[in-house]
């Protein structure tokens, strides 16, 4: 079965500085797959990368089979690629309603009400909040906003980048159901996390990148036992036991 993304020997580069270097993964129909790594690893820019929004220096993209190294962004979205940024990056100052419709610049207008309404249904609070400038929506809620906006499109491979950073507990839990939900009605997604232990119970799959280069990979109870994973990850001794 040919999988969803294939990244092929990536080498991403700003100026003389390495981001990303001989990164291979690929992400299969209907899977999550976690990227493990510490800040400036290369996770974000490895999503940049899938989404058009850096050009690798070296290897290929592929999407379904077909090469979108070098596809412009819209031509990725249009494509069934959506991208949620680290930070939401949403539009403060337009409502909740404006800041979907963004998502759906690539839509058919007569599609865009019943993609609307879907991510409505996802997400109940966004329409009760449709007309409310969205920089005045809550953390948890801007965030919902975010990845709502990434559905409009309806991709099929979803880049999902530090969905639960500077979230509640509570609110981070939700946003992590609403990925399993997303994912059980078929849409593959490649998760960059913080919470690796929370990032591994979610995906069947992951791999670990150090300084732009991949050094782990496996299924996550495989990485999940891995001392290295243990010690740098989910804040274990390389026994495995929490300090104490």
């Amino acid at each position: 079965m040919t999988p969803v993304l294939e990244i092929d020997d990536v080498a991403v580069y700003y100026g003389k500085r390495r981001a990303l270097e001989g990164v291979t993964l690929t992400v299969g129909p209907g899977e999550i797959v976690t990227l493990l790594g510490a800040n400036g690893a290369g996770k974000s820019t490895a999503l940049r990368a899938v989404s058009g929004l850096v050009r690798p220096t070296r290897g290929a993209i592929r999407y379904e089979g077909r090469d979108i190294t070098r596809a412009p962004a819209d031509a990725i979205v249009a494509a069934g690629v959506s991208h949620v940024p680290e930070g939401r990056e949403i539009f403060p100052e337009f409502t909740v309603l404006e800041n979907l419709l963004v998502g759906g610049h690539t839509v058919r207008r007569s599609e865009l009400g019943e993609r609307l309404d879907a991510a409505f249904e996802l997400f109940p609070v966004l329409r009760d909040r449709r007309l409310q400038p969205a920089g005045t929506l809550s953390g948890g809620e801007q965030q919902m906003l975010a990845i709502g906006r990434a559905l409009v499109s309806r991709p099929r491979l979803l880049l999902l980048d530090e969905p639960s950073l500077g979230l509640a507990p509570m609110l981070s839990r939700e946003i992590f159901r609403v990925i399993r939900r997303i994912n059980d009605g078929g849409v593959a997604v490649l998760l960059v996390e913080q919470n690796a232990r929370r990032a591994l119970a979610l995906a069947s799959r992951g791999y670990v990148l150090e300084t732009g280069r991949l050094v782990a990979s496996g299924s996550s109870a495989a990485l999940a036992a891995d001392p290295r994973v243990q010690t740098a990850y989910l804040g274990l001794d390389r026994a495995g036991h929490a300090p104490s």
